[in-house]
This record gives C-alpha cells, structure tokens and sequence, in this order.
C-alpha cells in the first residue's frame, strides 16, 4: 500500500515531529503556569569557576552543536571568564603609564649623574664600606637639591617676596612652553596619519618670516594688524610643509628627507632676508628685523608683569582642535585610517595623496602657529634664531605625549618646566644646564623602549595574558573532558 492510500491516522504515526515545531506548543503553557506558581527565589549568587568554565566551552562549541576550537573563546579574548579587566590594571599596562615611568627613570639617572660630579658624594666615596649611610645621604642630597632649585625655577618659589613673584616661574614655564605644544602637535597629527614630520624648524621660520613682515612692514587697526600676522604665520607654516605632503604624494619621495632639506632652505632663505634692505633694521648691521607694530604683538594675558601671552590661550585652543580632528572628524578618520594601513585606506576608497597633502598642510600651520608666537609673542623682533630647537624638540614632545593631543599638551608643559628651571637649578646649585638635555634625552631613550620600562617595572601585559590564557585553557579542557 502506498503512502498515499494508507490511513490518515496511520500517516501520522509514522511522522516524526521535530523538536523545533513541538516544544513552543506544548510547553508554553506549562511553563507559564509553571512562572505563575513558583515561589519566589533570591536573586542567583556569583557564579563558581565551574560554571564560568561550563559557559565558555558552551560558547565555544555553541552549545554542543560543533568541535571545540583549538583555542577555547576565553583564551582568544585573553581575560578571564567573569573577570574582567579593572580600570586599575588597565591604567597601569596602558601606554599612558609607559610615559610617565619613562620621566621617573629619565630623572631618577639624571640625578645620579648630578650626584656624581658632586664634590661632597665624591668625598663620602672614599669611605663608602665603612659609612655608607654618609655616601647615600649625599647622594640624595645632591640629587634632591637640583631638583628642588628646578622647581623653584619652573613652578613655584617660595622665596618670592609676594604671590605674583612666587608664581613668576610657572608663568615663564607656560610662555616657554607655548611653541613646544603647538609644534609638538603638528608632528604629532602627522605621526597618527603615518608621517613622520621633522621639518617643524622649518615650518616655525617660514611662518615666523610671514608674520614678523606683516607685523613691521604694515600699519593697519589693532585688532586687524594682529589677526592678519596670524593668519600671515599660519599660512607659512601650511604652505611649507603642504609642498613637503605634494612632493611625497606626487613623486613618492620621503618625507623624512624632505623636511630635513627643508629646514635647511628655510634657515639660509632667512639669514639672506635679515641682510637686506627689506628686513634688515635700518642702522643695523647685525641681522635683526625692525621691532613689530604695537598693534600686532599678542597682549599679556596677566599684565605686563609676566611674559605670558595670549598664545598660550590659542595652544589650547589648537589642542581642541587636533582632539576634535582626530576623533570626531571624518577627515580625522581618514587621516588614522591612512596612518594604520594606506593600502586598506585605498582599497575602502580614501584619497591617500589628498590625505598626505592636508595632514602635511595642517601639521605645518600648527607649526607656524610656533613661529608667530616667537616673533609677535616672546621676541618682538625677527632674528636667525627665532625657531631656536623648538622644531627639534617638538618631536621629543609628540613621542612623549605618545601623538595625542592632550599627551602632547602635557609633554609641552614639562619640557616647558625644564627649560625655564634649568637657569634657576645652575644658579643655586651650579648643577649644569645640559643636565635638562641628558634628561630630555634619557626620556626619549625609554620612549622609545617600552618593553624595557615595562620589565624593569614589572608590567608586561603580553606574558600576563600568556599565562592567563594558559590557564583558561586548562580549565576549559578539564570542564570538558569532566
């Protein structure tokens, strides 16, 4: 008999019903019933290790219907199941932390090297085995004195005769700290679109050039004098380093060697422009420019009694204004695309070559920004040493504020702080000045090397989550196999 003719109850018998069309039916109700009449339950404690190892090999083998992978989900994601990462031991395996123990060592051997040309640890050395209490005692007292007098000298001195002398030091430390951050975020933006931008020097002159002709050469109203030698100084800085992003994005060449060559066209191009006619100061013989209009200098924020300009006020806004491109940008976006992958970026349809030029071009202005703050903010005046190593020193900066802008914001004021304490440390201590540089250097030493700042301090966070993963594993073979 075929299937056709036999019964229609006898059909339904030898039917199979699948599990998926039975249970929502037939259990639905029950289970309501079941909701309704049970009693009331305290709410379900911590789960054991046991039952965090039977969910992640549940999610691993998606509930039983496939293989276990070489590599159980807990493992993959390196944290523990039902741990998850503190905020505690997130700050301290970041990047963040890598930079602040990159200043403690930078200091903690630059002090020794202060303590040993001291003339009072180089007498307790003779007897170092019989009182080496007196020799660490020196050299803490070496050490501490010069870092002392540089705080005074950088933020704060007691010793002042009122409040606004007491403060001087942090006043002249974020004047001096002004064109560090508004470089330093110029190299920065480059670095996160992949670039690395040495020719922030140049970029200082070229603006620095532009804005001290607007400011003597013309005569104009006071608010407009001023924002014309800004804007004169910010397009230097973009044009100058928008012709380095052209040439890398036509031609291909690099733009480490660009902006190196650049730096020395802009130094020569300036020391030719203070000997003539047209920026020399008239009755002068040393190459110096006339002294800027009143009308176009930055005001002093806090009176005349401090160097304090308001360029200060336009670092900050410039910071803003690179955190706001970054990250909330969409040209901001395609700048990080590119610096992470610039074949991906072009593939998803990003215009590499435009990004390469506007990064350079924006990076440039940002730079300028540092020379019209020399010449109409500190200097007044145009000389071959308006950029001074503020170029050089940007990329100190960036690399310490790890290329983002509130880092790099930071990383400005503390190299701020060392230069303007230095003086003070060398007059009360005699301590050399160049121990700022041995300082600065040592800093972008460990920068450089966070694998060796995380050993010495114990944090490594690959051969935590190693372990930890070896661990998930094990458990979850064991909960397995039971």
């Amino acid at each position: 008999m075929s299937e056709q003719d036999q019964p229609k109850h006898v059909a339904d018998e030898n039917t199979t019903e699948s599990p998926a069309t039975r249970a929502p039916e037939r259990r639905a109700p029950e289970s309501r019933a079941t909701e309704d009449t049970a009693p009331e339950t305290a709410a379900p404690g911590p789960k054991t290790p046991a039952e965090d190892v039977a969910a992640a090999t549940a999610l691993d083998t998606a509930g039983g219907a496939m293989q276990p992978s070489a590599v159980p989900v807990s493992a993959q994601s390196g944290v523990v199941p039902g741990g998850a990462d503190t905020l505690v031991r997130r700050i301290f395996t970041g990047s963040g932390i890598v930079s602040v123990l990159a200043v403690l060592l930078a200091l903690i051997l630059g002090g020794l090297l202060i303590a040993s040309t001291d003339k009072q640890v180089g007498a307790t050395a003779s007897y170092l085995f019989a009182r080496p209490s007196d020799f660490l005692s020196a050299v803490w007292t070496a050490a501490t004195r010069s870092y002392v007098a540089l705080f005074q000298g950088s933020v704060f001195n007691p010793r002042g005769s009122s409040v606004a002398v007491q403060f001087a030091p942090l006043m002249e430390t974020l004047t001096i700290a002004t064109p560090l951050i508004t470089a330093g975020l110029g190299v920065a933006l480059a670095f996160r679109a992949g670039l690395f931008n040495i020719g922030a020097q140049g970029q200082i002159i070229m603006a620095g050039i532009l804005a001290a002709w607007v400011g003597f050469a013309l005569h104009l109203p006071l608010g407009l004098h001023l924002l014309l030698v800004l804007i004169a100084g910010i397009v230097g800085g973009a044009l100058w380093g928008g012709l380095v992003g052209l040439l890398k994005a036509r031609t291909g060449a690099h733009e480490v060697i660009l902006t190196i060559m650049f730096n020395y066209i802009a130094l020569y191009f300036l020391r030719y422009l203070l000997n003539t006619p047209a920026f020399q100061r008239p009755g002068e013989s040393n190459p110096i420019s006339p002294i800027l209009d009143p009308s176009a200098v930055y005001p002093q924020i806090l009176g005349t009694q401090y160097r304090l300009h308001l360029g200060f006020l336009l670092a900050i806004a410039a910071t803003v204004f690179v955190w706001w491109l970054l990250n909330r940008s969409t040209v901001g976006f395609e700048f990080r695309a590119v610096g992470a992958n610039p074949k991906a970026a072009l593939t998803a349809g990003i215009n590499v070559p435009r990004a390469t030029v506007l990064v350079m071009a924006i990076a440039g202005a940002l730079a300028g920004m540092s020379g019209v703050a020399q010449v109409a903010g500190t200097e007044k005046v145009l000389t071959d040493g308006v950029a001074a190593t503020y170029g050089f020193d940007a990329i100190t900066v960036a690399l310490l504020g790890r290329s983002t802008p509130w880092g790099t914001f930071a990383a400005g004021l503390l190299f701020g702080a060392f230069r303007a304490g230095a003086v003070q440390m060398q007059i009360q201590t005699g301590t050399p000045i160049d121990i700022v540089l041995v300082v600065q250097s040592l800093i972008v030493l460990f920068i450089a090397a966070p694998p060796l700042v995380r050993a010495l301090f114990g944090l490594n966070p690959r051969k935590k989550k190693a372990a930890t993963a070896g661990k998930s594993k094990k458990a979850a073979t064991t909960g397995g196999a039971a």
